[in-house]
């Protein structure tokens, strides 16, 4: 069997853990709720029996190490997990150190979004591109940046609060306590929650039906426009503008060869395309329009796969731009510059 890494995406509703080759592919995986209310000595007990449960599978697995991503704040460099909202009881856990002490193993641990960004940048929709921004939007919005070969840390690895971007002065209070910020008027529950103030419980509306007279999610906003719902659909346009405005101050900032937009909300990626090329178009400055906006390409293994690299490609940053150009060499293929990013639009 080839060289593996073990990797482990660290979410506050799921634990995810996998066996991963260097090519990206996951060879085997596993997943339970996390126990994101009893603390973090229970939740990275949760971890060692799950590596232990894929290692019992996988008896013949060379592990040289492991990949972990887990909910900011962290600080990736000293392998401290600093204290995130959506686990309760974890304050400056050095998850590094108590990792490689039970294994034995290297250990690398990443912010999830960064790793999720590594993962589309290696193996996804960001092949290819020295730059790029991921943008996961679902119950938040958050996100990574790829400058230059490297994922984009700041100090203590905090850079890149995407959702945290203040895009106007109203709408409703964010968690982190603003009012206006990315997260609170464009994330999948903004979404849902505009929906659900639209409509009501018993009016015959499409969304409601959908709901079953419940809240509505942006999930069923997405399926209701997919029907042609006016509501629906309204809605969605909304949404595409708030997304535009927010994806032009990352095009102004980063300056980035592409944006690639995940999570949840990006299933409807297709209805919601036009809307944010449209902001883009009329608030963006010019050099900045032709950056393509694309989906991700991996879904939920992202973050495994993001987090398996940083053990199974540590000290080689952009290789993988590097191995694209070779392989085009190779098969003669004489790509020009750009050629890659029109293949996105």
């Amino acid at each position: 069997m080839s060289t593996l890494a073990l990797a482990f995406d660290l979410g506050g509703t799921e634990l995810r853990g996998a066996l991963v080759e260097r090519s990206g592919d996951v060879v085997a995986r596993v997943s339970e709720p996390t126990l994101a209310g009893a603390g973090s000595e229970a939740v990275i007990g949760q971890i060692i029996v799950l590596a232990g449960k894929l290692l019992k599978e996988h008896p013949q697995a060379r592990v040289i190490g492991i990949g972990a991503c887990a909910p900011g704040p962290l600080d990736p460099k000293a392998g401290i997990v600093i204290g995130p909202p959506t686990l309760a009881g974890w304050h400056n856990v050095p998850m590094i150190d108590i990792l490689s002490r039970q294994f034995g193993r290297p250990v690398r641990l990443e912010n999830d979004a960064n790793a999720a960004a590594l993962g589309e940048w290696r193996f996804g929709a960001g092949r290819g591109a020295a730059s790029m921004v991921f943008v996961t939007v679902s119950t938040g919005i958050g996100g990574g940046v790829i400058a230059d070969g490297h994922i984009y840390h700041g100090r203590r690895g905090l850079a890149a609060e995407i959702g945290h971007m203040t895009i106007t002065g109203e709408g409703d209070r964010c968690f982190c306590g603003n009012v206006g910020c990315f997260e609170a008027v464009a994330s999948g529950t903004a979404l849902g929650r505009r929906a659900t103030r639209l409509t009501k419980p018993g009016d015959g509306s499409q969304l409601r039906r959908l709901s079953n007279d419940g809240d509505v999610s942006a999930r069923h906003v997405i399926e209701a426009a997919r029907t042609g719902d006016a509501a629906a659909l309204g809605l969605v346009e909304a949404e595409a503008k708030w997304l535009g405005i927010g994806f032009t101050n990352l095009l102004h900032l980063y300056s980035p060869e592409v944006i690639v937009m995940g999570g949840g909300l990006a299933n409807g990626f297709d209805l919601l395309a036009p809307g944010i090329r449209a902001t883009i178009e009329e608030r963006a400055m010019q050099a900045y329009r032709d950056v393509p906006i694309v989906p991700a390409e991996l879904g939920d293994r992202a973050g495994l796969v993001g987090a398996a690299s940083l053990i199974l490609w540590e000290g080689e940053p952009g290789t993988a731009l590097a191995m694209v150009q070779n392989d085009e060499t190779k098969n003669g293929a004489g790509e020009k510059p750009g050629a890659r990013e029109a293949s996105h639009g």
